[in-house]
C-alpha cells in the first residue's frame, strides 16, 4: 500500500499522515517520506546482529532498549542468539530504504 510507514514505538505498518500508532499509541514525527537516509546504519546492525545478537546489542542500537535488556536476561539459554540470527538474516535482505524506514 502506498503511504504506508513504520511506526517509531512498535515498528508496526501505520499510514503515514497518523499522528499516532493505533497499535501501541506512539507520537508520530512529521517526517519526509523516505528523504531521509536515516541515522542507523543496516551494515552495523547486521554486523551486531551476528557478532553480538545474542546478548542484544543490535537491539540496544537500534532503540529498543526493552528488547535488549529482554536478550540480556534470557542470553544464558542461546535463544537471543538463534533469534538475533533471524533478525541478521533479515537486515540482511533488507533494503537500505525499507530498513530506514522502519529502524530510522
Amino acid at each position: 500500500m502506498t503511504g504506508m510507514v513504520y511506526c517509531r514505538g512498535c515498528g508496526k505498518e501505520i499510514h503515514s499522515t497518523a499522528p499516532t500508532c493505533p497499535h501501541c499509541g506512539a507520537q508520530q514525527i512529521a517526517r519526509a517520506p523516505a528523504a531521509t537516509g536515516g541515522t542507523k546504519s543496516r551494515i552495523a546492525a547486521v554486523v551486531l546482529a551476528l557478532i553480538l545478537g545474542g546478548f542484544g546489542a543490535h537491539k540496544f542500537y537500534l532503540g529498543q532498549v526493552g528488547h535488549g535488556i529482554v536478550y540480556l536476561l534470557f542470553c544464558w539459554t542461546f535463544i537471543p542468539a538463534i533469534v538475533a540470527f533471524v533478525e541478521f538474516v533479515i537486515y540482511a535482505s533488507m533494503s537500505d530504504q525499507a530498513f530506514a524506514e522502519k529502524y530510522g
